[in-house]
């Protein structure tokens, strides 16, 4: 039985934890000390300038790069060591800035063999069938799922990656960049498109240089600048803050992401 002090600290507990996770490529500090708690739930925003370190925290995180400084917790269990695919089946998946797609397969056959790859590797069949098909209407994929996937537009397979990382059935999803080189019309559709993978109970953490939708779609922000975090907070407080605007958003703070 626990005591009454260790079950408050596993109630506070995020679903994600770093804390101090550095790391170094040469004598370049790509991430320094970083620490994040990421609730149950919750939509949180990565924001930073180019090269600030926020894709190689999600490398950390998901164990694409291993991880020696620091510690990071998944559902309370440490994850750094681990490879990406066992990272994957607890619970946590992840799309890519440049959309990774299997290229001559056909859409519906990436999003299969994501379902196959997920949370739970011994699934049937008819269940993986199940998936692919809520996964491929969820994101509005249904009508091209016989396309192969280098015959998809950018935005399309943009949420192909979606589909493919919603297979794997995540507790916590991790977007990179969705938005780049979306229309306005676009953004919005992806805005959408999040907040109803919230709704489904999943918590995501979002790279994102489009400022409207970090402003709208997260509870909170982390900023990161030359691999460090130097702010945290609401998207008000993060558009009010002046070491963001000098370093990021520039003069006008939430006027200009509006």
């Amino acid at each position: 039985m626990h005591d009454s002090g260790e079950v408050v600290k596993q109630k506070a507990m995020g679903i994600l934890e770093c804390n101090k996770v550095s790391k170094n490529f040469g004598g370049l500090a790509a991430v320094s000390n970083v620490d994040l708690s990421i609730e149950t739930g919750k939509i949180v925003g990565l924001i930073g300038p180019n090269g600030a370190g926020k894709t190689t925290l999600f490398n950390l995180i998901s164990g694409a790069l291993p991880c020696k400084t620091g510690t990071i917790l998944f559902k309370g269990k440490p994850i750094c060591g681990l490879k990406s695919y066992q990272i994957c089946r607890y619970g946590l998946s992840r799309t890519f800035q440049s959309a990774k797609v299997f290229s001559n397969m056909s859409v519906m056959n990436n999003v299969r063999l994501a379902s196959l790859f997920g949370k739970s590797p011994f699934i049937s069949s008819a269940d993986a069938d199940k998936v692919v098909k809520e996964c491929l209407e969820f994101t509005g994929l249904s009508v091209l799922k016989d396309l192969p996937a280098k015959d998809l537009s950018i935005v399309n397979q943009k949420r192909l990656e979606v589909a493919r990382a919603l297979a794997t059935r995540p507790d916590l999803l991790m977007i990179d960049e969705m938005m780049a080189g979306l229309n306005n019309t676009e953004v919005d559709q992806a805005m959408d498109l999040i907040r109803k993978i919230q709704a489904k109970g999943i918590t995501i953490l979002i790279i994102e240089h489009v400022m409207k939708a970090i402003m709208n779609v997260c509870n909170r922000i982390v900023v990161l600048h030359h691999g460090e975090k130097i702010a945290e907070g609401t998207p008000q407080e993060i558009a009010n803050n002046h070491t963001v605007i000098e370093v990021y958003l520039g003069e006008g703070g939430y006027a200009q992401v509006k």
